[in-house]
């Protein structure tokens, strides 16, 4: 709930920005997120992943990080602060220094946010992010259509990020019993960061890879491409972070707690694996079949180059929960040390697939993305092969009765996509017949996934009853 209730109200956001700015204003902001997500990684990754995967927490323990953070916030901002000419002048655009000082504000209520959601995460107390975060998409929203309206510009885009991240930090203030205390202990950083620098390391690859391709294109192409790339991009991460996020946020904590019994860690990561890929599965293929229609009915033609960006990442995408299930099981397991080596080992192999791509032009750069992605899901399975005595064959056996029926329902609902009808009787035809065919055929066949659903929604009626 909470992640489809802010993630929906910043879709909503975003579908009326498109409408009101142009791609070139959006590929500016993926200019300059890419130094905000590097400097993020530093100030909230390691620690606050360590938060919740350390068995008993204190406020010393969440004191100590809030202060580190926000020191850390402050160095950083310092230095994009600073760099701010260098990054304009490396883009040749000398108007992207205010923008970049700006927005990097973000980075302070950011670190603030980070410590409220490892305490809720530790305590499954995800009702409180859930009101916190829709209703500062609502209110940041407002404000960034306001603003795009009085043809604001990128601006708009700048004070939405910025509002939106300090609205949720003084909504968690009233909603989460956690407060800052004036007590610091290096002793407790240094226990945080044995764990934490691991994956510190590993989310600072992460991003560095996951952004290099939006550094590439801005430099080499134009902000208008990057604009297109980066909204086709954002379509399909949408609904699976949406889905894939809010599975793991529970994940980590509940297996961190039954680390050491590793039978009951695998049924925990089979089970999550089963049902993230039986709503990503035809989300997916079906959004890689609607792409067209729905880009010309939500955002008008002036997006529909972004198509193609949509259906490529949308096979990459797919795969994900068999990556991320398998990562949060070792995490939660305390090997860290195997995480970073896999992420470097996935890193190496990206950056070759990017050179080689870089040269061949923008789409083979998506292709690229695609093609790691498939690759990453054998590489983060491995080490459960031990750990959790997790097969390949079992994994993929999970998965198979939900691909084969997001296979099927895409091949009916493509036909109607090339009819004559307006884009907005496509999209409504194709959602519904995909709708009705999906879910009719798992309820025949009375998959184990959807009995895990059904299951886990009656318990949560019968909890609220």
């Amino acid at each position: 709930m909470e992640r489809v209730g802010a993630q929906g109200i910043q879709f909503v956001v975003t579908i009326i920005l498109g409408r009101l700015l142009l791609p070139r204003d959006f590929g500016i902001i993926a200019l300059l997120t890419i130094f905000i997500a590097v400097a993020n990684v530093f100030i909230q990754s390691g620690f606050s992943s360590a938060l919740i995967q350390k068995k008993s927490t204190d406020n010393l323990d969440y004191s100590s990080v809030f202060y580190l953070s926000l020191f850390i916030a402050a160095i950083f901002y310092i230095i994009l602060f600073l760099a701010a000419p260098i990054i304009a002048t490396f883009y040749r655009n000398m108007n992207l220094i205010p923008i970049l000082r700006v927005i990097s504000l973000t980075l302070f209520p950011g670190a603030f946010n980070s410590i409220q959601v490892a305490y809720i995460s530790k305590r499954l107390e995800f009702k409180k992010l859930f009101f916190g975060s829709f209703l500062a998409g609502i209110i940041s929203g407002i404000i960034g259509i306001s603003l795009a309206y009085l043809n604001f510009g990128v601006w708009a885009l700048v004070y939405q990020q910025l509002i939106s991240q300090i609205s949720v930090c003084f909504i968690l203030w009233f909603t989460v019993c956690w407060r800052p205390q004036l007590i610091f202990s290096f002793h407790r950083i240094k226990e945080l960061f044995n764990f934490g620098w691991n994956i510190l390391l590993s989310g600072l690859l992460n991003t560095v890879y996951n952004n290099i391709q939006s550094l590439i294109i801005g430099r080499v192409y134009s902000p208008a491409i990057l604009g297109l790339y980066n909204r086709g991009q954002s379509f399909p991460t949408l609904f699976v972070t949406n889905i894939d996020s809010s599975i793991q946020a529970v994940l980590l904590p509940t297996m961190a707690e039954y680390q050491n019994d590793k039978e009951k860690v695998k049924n925990i990561v089979r089970r999550a694996i089963m049902t993230s890929s039986f709503f990503i599965f035809p989300l997916m293929l079906g959004l890689a079949v609607v792409a067209k229609p729905l880009v010309l009915t939500l955002l008008t033609d002036k997006w529909l180059a972004a198509v193609p960006f949509i259906q490529i990442f949308c096979i990459g995408y797919a795969v994900w929960p068999m990556q991320t299930a398998n990562l949060q099981a070792i995490i939660s397991l305390g090997y860290t040390n195997i995480y970073l080596k896999l992420e470097i080992i996935k890193k190496i192999i990206g950056t070759f697939i990017i050179v080689i791509s870089v040269f061949l032009g923008v789409y083979a750069i998506s292709w690229g993305f695609v093609i790691v992605s498939f690759i990453s899901t054998f590489i983060n399975a491995y080490p459960n092969l031990k750990l959790l005595n997790y097969s390949y064959g079992e994994q993929w056996k999970d998965i198979l009765p939900s691909l084969i029926l997001a296979i099927g329902m895409s091949a009916l609902i493509y036909p109607i996509g090339l009819s004559n009808w307006p884009s907005w009787i496509v999209l409504i035809s194709q959602f519904s017949v995909a709708l009705i065919f999906y879910f009719g055929i798992a309820i025949k066949l009375k998959l184990l996934a959807l009995k895990y659903i059904v299951v886990t929604f009656c318990d949560f009626l019968n909890k609220r009853g």
